[in-house]
């Protein structure tokens, strides 16, 4: 299944708030659908498919790659949620989206792949590159692109930057001081129910 590019609000309408999808509210309340029926209690594979479905679209990734961090998080001695949660977490465009140089995980990924940001004074343009404690996510030198992140940190200013990222809006540099840590995740949702979606593979 490939990448989500549909109406943004009809999925926060279903699922939830999503911030890394979306900063928009809807004023309806019901769930999305033109005959809308009051929808039945949800079964246990329905809850979690929901909380795998937030999952997938807070952070933009499809089924695939989703399955192939649930993979990795299953190697690692650790709970597997939570390494799950630190994988999506340390992802370079959600790195960028939690310093405040993009309003959403989409517009992030634009910039990378748009080659507008670097990590320790490389151009990266793989938003799926895994930054690791130590490493320094910047701007590239062009004009346009300090332009559209300076843009971008105005809008954001409220942003609240998590314990495990620094940012320096003077020099537009952004420092990963550790790995997340789940009380910061933006994210509400139970990361076992997306553990036991997958038990099976």
């Amino acid at each position: 299944m490939s990448r989500y590019r549909g109406p943004k609000l009809r999925i926060c309408r279903r699922l939830g708030p999503l911030p890394g999808l979306s900063r928009k509210t809807s004023n309806k309340q019901q769930p999305p659908g033109e005959n809308f029926i009051q929808a039945r209690k949800l079964s246990e594979y329905g809850i979690r498919l929901e909380e795998k479905q937030k999952l997938r679209f807070n952070y933009g990734i499809n089924e695939k790659q989703l399955l192939r961090y649930v993979k990795i998080a299953k190697k690692v001695s650790e709970p597997t949620g939570q390494i799950l949660l630190q994988l999506l977490e340390m992802r370079l465009d959600n790195i960028i989206f939690r310093l405040g140089m993009a309003p959403t995980i989409p517009a992030a990924r634009q910039l990378v792949n748009h080659r507008h940001i670097m990590v320790n004074k490389k151009v990266v343009s793989i938003c799926s590159y895994q930054c690791r404690p130590g490493h320094i996510v910047s701007i590239n030198n062009r004009y346009t692109s300090v332009q559209l992140v300076q843009r971008y940190l105005a809008s954001s200013s409220s942003v609240t930057i998590p314990n495990h990222l620094e940012l320096n809006v003077k020099k537009l540099y952004g420092y990963v001081k550790g790995t997340a840590e789940q009380n910061f995740l933006l994210l509400k949702l139970n990361e076992l129910l997306v553990v036991e979606y997958y038990s099976k593979y």
